[in-house]
Order: structure tokens, then C-alpha cells, then sequence
């Protein structure tokens, strides 16, 4: 019943930027925290950038200086700019959600994980 819609994967030079987005959807109470992971072939999935509700952002090493996350919190949207992209970037970009289904007065609020479908990225010259 939750989506994660992402859009702006695409191929893009050594030194560019690209910008992505990710729209969450669907019967949800709130979204705990929103953000990106990726994943290269032969690697596992790495988080680049994540971003909760209550404002705490967190990089990987990789990215600092260069990507950018934001949310929109109203909008259940959160975006990845990327700047200064290089060859290592190369990878599917995952939009990743902690969802609040729902609340209960006997047992607090439901939450789940739930993943965009994937965007590739390719930055090659």
C-alpha cells in the first residue's frame, strides 16, 4: 500500500551533478526518516544519505562535500543532490522509508521499511 516513487537516475560526466527524488505514497500515518542507499555491482548496499523527521542527517564518508539530502516533510518527498560526481558513484540508487502505518493507544505507533524500486546512476565520460 506504501510507494516509494523515485525519479532523476540517469548517465552523467565525471564532475557533473544530478539530483534525485523520491515520493513516498500511499496510507501512512507519518515517515520517521527518509533517505538513499546504493548499491554497485558486486558491492553491498551502502546508506549515502539519510534524514529523520526530527532533523538529524547523516553522510557516508564517500559523499561528504559533495551530495546534498533534503526533505520536504509535508510532502513525504526527500531529494539527493550530487555534485562533483565521479565514476565511484556508479550505482542503483534506492530510496529507503521508515513508515508509520499506524498508531494505537495500547501499543504505540506500527512502523515498517519500505524501499523505492531503484534508479540507476552512471557517471562515465
Amino acid at each position: 500500500q506504501v510507494q516509494l516513487v523515485e525519479s532523476g537516475g540517469g548517465l552523467v560526466r565525471p564532475g557533473g551533478s544530478l539530483r534525485l527524488s523520491c515520493t513516498a505514497s500511499g496510507r501512512i500515518f507519518s515517515i520517521k526518516s527518509m533517505g538513499w542507499y546504493r548499491q554497485a555491482p558486486g558491492m553491498e548496499r551502502e546508506l549515502v544519505a539519510s534524514s529523520t523527521t526530527d532533523g538529524a542527517i547523516h553522510y557516508a564518508d564517500s559523499v561528504k562535500g559533495r551530495f546534498t539530502i533534503s526533505r520536504d516533510i509535508s510532502k513525504n518527498t526527500v531529494s539527493l543532490l550530487m555534485n562533483a560526481l565521479k565514476p565511484d558513484d556508479t550505482a542503483v540508487y534506492y530510496c529507503n522509508g521508515r513508515v508509520v502505518l499506524y498508531t494505537t493507544l495500547e501499543r504505540g505507533e506500527y512502523e515498517a521499511e519500505y524501499w523505492g524500486q531503484g534508479t540507476q546512476v552512471t557517471v562515465s565520460s
